[in-house]
């Protein structure tokens, strides 16, 4: 299920586009120059495999109309699951779109961020038909920003080291100078940065330590946009895992669902509804009757 953590790792991205290209040049990572970056709908129905979503998905829109797929997942341990996943994510996106994709995930420990990392083939041993290899962050390979001057530069990119390096030893410094970033930009940016960096932190011993900082902070997540980013998080994270939810239920009850139900499901972010639909998906005997 997804957690506040797996949504900060992902929707950074999502909610501040910019941060690609600066995310891609850290890790000397050329990317295509856009022309405008285009956040696709959450919900992603298209692309979606039958029992989950992709975190984020952009566009990057090129010069003479062509264009460019970033999918970002946020990845929290090992799962040779995901891979399937990602690769039909990828596989339907490039078809879709026409046009090229770009897997990348955003990871919080090391060991994940190695498994990620690799290539993982799917096909006969050594004559794979797909190869999905995507593009990893990980405390291994993203920077701890703990000088408050490089900070204040690039504040976006120390709440993304902040998230990556949420367990190393290097957190509290990079805490502290976005600590000391924030209090040199404007007050409404800040009250929002520093709404999504506690989110992001998700339940971990860096959440208390940022809520301390923010204590003693002018700002104390008192604004409106704060309040508003907070319960969309909480309204996404929790239809997301109904969601979830409900599709367990029917595979593991053995109930097939096409494409047309996937839609309609997914379409769907009223919570009340949702939970209705998982409690009827205990007991009826096709996917359709959950509608009923």
């Amino acid at each position: 299920m997804p957690t506040a953590q797996h949504e900060g790792l992902h929707r950074i991205f999502r909610d501040n586009p910019e941060l690609y290209t600066r995310a891609f040049e850290m890790i000397d990572i050329e990317l295509p120059v856009p022309q405008e970056i285009a956040v696709i709908d959450t919900d992603m129905t298209e692309i979606l495999p039958i029992d989950r979503k992709a975190d984020t998905v952009v566009m990057f829109l090129l010069k003479q109309e062509e264009k460019h797929i970033i999918i970002t997942e946020a990845q929290l341990r090992e799962s040779e699951k995901k891979v399937s996943s990602w690769a039909h994510y990828i596989s339907y996106a490039h078809s879709k779109y026409e046009c090229p994709v770009t897997l990348m995930v955003t990871c919080a420990d090391t060991k994940t961020a190695t498994w990620a990392r690799q290539a993982h083939p799917i096909g006969l041993e050594g004559y794979p038909s797909l190869v999905v290899s995507p593009i990893v962050f990980g405390p291994d390979n993203v920077k701890a920003i703990t000088d408050p001057e490089e900070a204040t530069e690039n504040v976006l990119l120390t709440m993304f080291s902040a998230f990556c390096h949420v367990e190393s030893p290097e957190v509290n410094d990079i805490l502290e100078a976005l600590n000391h970033a924030l209090h040199k930009i404007d007050r409404e940016t800040a009250e929002e940065l520093a709404t999504q960096t506690e989110i992001g932190l998700g339940k971990t011993k860096a959440r208390q330590i940022w809520r301390k900082f923010m204590q003693a902070s002018a700002y104390r997540f008192r604004s409106e946009s704060g309040q508003e980013y907070i319960a969309e998080v909480k309204a996404d994270t929790a239809a997301h895992t109904i969601l979830n939810s409900i599709l367990e239920v029917l595979d593991e009850r053995g109930i097939p669902t096409d494409q047309a139900f996937h839609d309609k499901l997914m379409k769907t972010t009223d919570l009340a509804m949702l939970k209705y639909w998982l409690r009827r998906s205990v007991h009826v005997t096709t996917a359709e009757e959950i509608f009923d």
